[in-house]
């Protein structure tokens, strides 16, 4: 068996026990393989079924024993029949026992590989782990186990126990699962072998490791404390993005009859200097330019390589600093680990010493990494100590990217504490909120987590696949319903959401909802409708649409209104409000110093449109100030038509009900124009 290929032992219980979960098993098998013909199509599986009514297996044949254990496929490469032996399980009548399954199948691994096989071979055993156990003929049960283990770890072979513990039935007794549960467990502290307990279909589907990844070092040198000080380490990935399999584009242009064509496309390129020209450019004749200004500037393959930063392979300590001063949403790509390098004791003794030294004193250390030789740029990270429960793991260290000035992002938002008491919620509607909250934690005090990440399969992943073997079998194949294992991970618990209706309840009747307006009506129409003013509070709390979609810079004649929502709407600098604003107050002044008609009405919408965002962006005084000061020119300047419309639109200040930095009550918002007024001399 070559070096990168797998051969794989699936031994299934079949018990009476398992007939409940057995449709789970088929499927989280059938996922499994189609998987492996995916990705890793030269494995190697076979499989091995116990607690049928017949017994067919080699050692029974050889030596006796071995009761109700049955071969249903021996070790071939995987292929679209196994993936249908696996959906077709038979059900058996008696009481497996997973000890006889696993020697089996241990059995059919040193036969075919041999010790001298390199190639990777492991057992999967899925069973409830229920049924009794026979007694060896000499010796405990710890002993033989204990012999099967040391076995395994001389040959080579992995093993991985999933444990169903969902629906078990009251006559199984607690004694006989906890002796099994101890023998799985002298598995994994005897050999290369991992016990998962599942507790629901779903995180069956995420136990079993359907995707092999090999573990390969992106970096392997020195961690330098200082120029006289440097730690032997090696880097690898910790977690990655699973990713949809790289498809590739399929030509039906050969002949039906041609069984050697590889139905591949390829695509070439030919470069000319103008459309009209027959002359093919060759590949000497080209070179890159790059456009500054009107014109386009040639650079040559030397010179970009002249350019180009071309740092030290290593990873050199900058620093420490505090935890609590390395926010989590800081981190830019997917977590490396960082450990000694295992064959240098003082490695692992001095990255120790660290690790606990910075776990202790609650410290991160800021590093500049390098990770190959040739590598156009430089990361800067920050190591966080993962100190080790266990004697045979060493500590390490996690490793997270860190932002450039240039990567950081601000996106300035309004505080809480400037909206209006009226906007805040009270006390009731405060602690009715955290019980939604509280009823929605995924991860409760009092039991165990649900959806866990290394129990949760991806569900686009797995639909894919699913719907890859269908297409495979009829280019027609329809898409088939969503597995109701998958519904969990997508929807709503039904259970949660009726063992808590009277929370949701609550919550519903603590808080009005109200449609906005903005969704269906321009702005316009919404003008129209809805005329904005101090007791208006559906329109004070309209949003603007395409917040970061038009980045306008100036408020033009043709539409001042959709330039200033979508100035005032910009989050990318603080200072677009105040512009906004500015602009706003200009462009009403012009309008208005027409004194006709027409530019009157358009004023009188800018103002509206101006009071609003006022409004929103809690900036009262600007407007006040600007609205009292429009008051006062068009008084100067005898503008009638445009005075009529403050009372006949009921334009005002804006109070304190409405922004709390107002310094205007609420008694006095509609009432200025009337204090503009002289007073008469008696």
């Amino acid at each position: 068996m070559a070096r990168n290929r797998e051969g794989l032992v699936l031994l299934l219980d079949v018990g009476p026990a398992m007939h409940d979960v057995l449709p789970h098993v088929e499927k989280a098998c059938s996922l499994l393989l189609q998987k492996k013909l995916i990705y890793n199509k030269y494995d190697e599986v076979g499989i091995v079924v116990f607690g049928t009514e017949e017994t067919q297996n080699e050692l029974a044949r050889e030596i006796g024993g071995y009761e109700h254990v049955t071969v249903l496929r021996n070790i071939r490469v995987v292929d679209e029949a196994v993936v249908e032996y696996v959906k077709r399980l038979p059900r058996g009548t008696v009481a497996g026992d997973f000890l006889d399954a696993l020697i089996v199948g241990m059995d059919m691994l040193i036969k075919m590989y041999g010790a001298a096989q390199k190639g990777k071979k492991r057992l999967c055993l899925i069973t409830n782990a229920a049924c009794p156990t026979k007694d060896p003929f000499e010796g405990t049960k710890d002993d033989q186990v204990s012999t099967i283990a040391m076995k395994m770890a001389a040959e080579g072979i992995k093993m991985e126990n999933i444990v169903m513990r969902a629906n078990l039935s009251g006559d199984v007794h607690e004694k006989i699962i906890d002796e099994n549960d101890h023998l799985l467990n002298l598995f994994s502290s005897n050999a290369i072998a991992k016990t998962v307990y599942a507790e629901s279909p779903l995180s069956l589907l995420g136990s079993l490791k359907t995707r092999r990844v090999a573990p390969v070092t992106l970096f392997r040198g020195d961690l330098e404390i200082n120029p006289t000080m440097k730690i032997k380490v090696w880097v690898y990935k910790k977690v990655a993005e699973e990713r949809l399999p790289t498809l590739k584009m399929y030509s039906d242009k050969a002949p039906p009859t041609d069984k050697f064509a590889k139905h591949e496309v390829k695509i070439d390129y030919d470069y000319k200097v103008t459309a009209e020209s027959s002359q093919v450019l060759a590949p000497e004749e080209r070179i890159k330019g790059f456009r500054y200004g009107p014109q386009v500037v040639p650079i040559s393959p030397d010179e970009m390589e002249t350019l180009k930063f071309k740092p030290d392979k290593g990873m050199k300590l900058l620093g420490f600093t505090k935890a609590s001063s390395i926010l989590r949403h800081y981190y830019m790509k997917d977590v490396n680990i960082v450990v000694p390098d295992p064959s240098k004791e003082k490695s692992v003794l001095a990255v120790s010493a660290i690790a606990r030294e910075m776990k202790q004193t609650n410290k991160v250390a800021i590093v500049r990494c390098v990770w190959r030789n040739g590598q156009g740029n430089a990361v800067v990270g920050v190591l966080t100590p993962n100190v080790s429960e266990r004697d045979d793991t060493p500590d390490s260290f996690y490793f997270n990217v860190l932002p450039f000035a240039e990567d950081v992002r601000e996106f300035p938002f309004p505080s809480f504490s400037r909206f209006p008491a009226s906007w805040k919620p009270d006390e009731q509607q405060q602690a009715v909120a955290d019980n939604l909250v509280k009823m929605l934690d995924l991860a409760p005090s009092a039991k165990e987590e649900v959806l866990k990440p290394d129990l949760t399969p991806n569900p686009v992943l797995q639909r894919f696949y699913e719907y890859l073997e269908l297409k495979s079998k009829s280019t027609d194949a329809a898409l088939p319903p969503i597995d109701e294992a998958f519904k969990r991970i997508m929807e709503q618990d039904p259970e949660l959401s009726s063992n808590n209706k009277s929370i949701m309840d609550s919550f519903r009747g603590s808080f009005e909802v109200k449609e906005n307006p903005k969704l269906k009506k321009t702005y316009k129409r919404l003008l129209r409708d809805k005329p904005s003013g101090s007791d208006d509070e559906d329109n004070r709390m309209v949003t603007y649409d395409n917040a970061n979609e038009n980045k306008i810079d100036n408020i033009g004649d043709a539409n001042p209104i959709q330039d200033f929502e979508a100035m005032i709407s910009r989050r990318d600098n603080q200072d677009w409000i105040d512009k906004a604003i500015t602009q706003m107050k200009t462009r009403i002044l012009k309008l208005v110093e027409k004194d006709s008609i027409d530019e009157s009405d358009r004023a009188l919408e800018c103002l509206l449109a101006l009071r609003k965002g006022c409004v929103l962006e809690q900036e009262p005084k600007q407007f006040n100030e600007f609205l009292n000061h429009l008051y006062e020119l068009c008084r100067e300047r005898n503008l009638a038509h445009f005075l009529k419309h403050f009372k006949s639109k009921k334009i005002t200040l804006i109070p304190k009900s409405e922004a709390a930095d107002s310094d205007v009550a609420d008694e006095e918002a509609g009432d200025f124009y009337v204090k503009q007024e002289p007073k008469l001399e008696s």
